[in-house]
């Protein structure tokens, strides 16, 4: 097999996540055939509600961001201006929601502002942290706390700056 065809077939996986998790306006993914195996890490991503849902500051490669209470970053994805959620179902495994039982499992830690933090419910049924009206996002290839692999994905997947903005750069 030359090395093309091997770089071509390694870079499948990840062209058909950005697939899955770009499309523009769906709430699903769109009907090009998922991956058959799981991101990187998709294990270790949080699925379920998070028992301590305090979002924080961390520095990283990018500057200060926005990331959980374990360390890992947490995105904003475009689609969801206005604060509702559009990634669902293969974009949701992908991006995993930061869920919290309820709202007052939300908080935010020094250099957050507390009024920008809400929750707002998912028609899968979850409750969603959302930060000055973006709903929060882990990035299942995000193996380590202050990993940013997700920024910039379809050119709709960003960090969270400290003001609650997407980090551009």
């Amino acid at each position: 097999m030359t090395i093309s065809r091997r770089l071509g077939l390694a870079a499948l996986p990840f062209a058909l996540l950005v697939a899955a998790c770009s499309s523009s306006g769906a709430s699903t993914a769109p009907s090009a055939a998922a991956p058959t195996e799981a991101p990187p890490a998709a294990s270790e991503a949080p699925s379920a509600a998070a028992a301590d849902a305090t979002i924080a500051l961390a520095d990283t490669s990018l500057g200060s961001v926005i990331v959980a209470a374990d360390g890992k970053t947490l995105y904003l994805f475009t689609p969801d201006e206005g604060g509702t959620p559009t990634c669902y179902d293969d974009c949701a495994t992908a991006w995993p929601p930061l869920l919290v039982d309820d709202a007052t499992a939300a908080a935010a830690g020094e250099g957050l502002d507390a009024s920008k933090l809400t929750t707002v419910e998912r028609t899968d049924g979850g409750l969603q942290v959302v930060y000055n009206g973006w709903p929060l996002y882990f990035f299942a290839s995000d193996t380590a706390a202050g990993d940013v692999t997700g920024q910039g994905v379809g050119e709709k997947w960003f960090v969270v700056g400290p003001d609650g903005a997407a980090v551009s750069s």
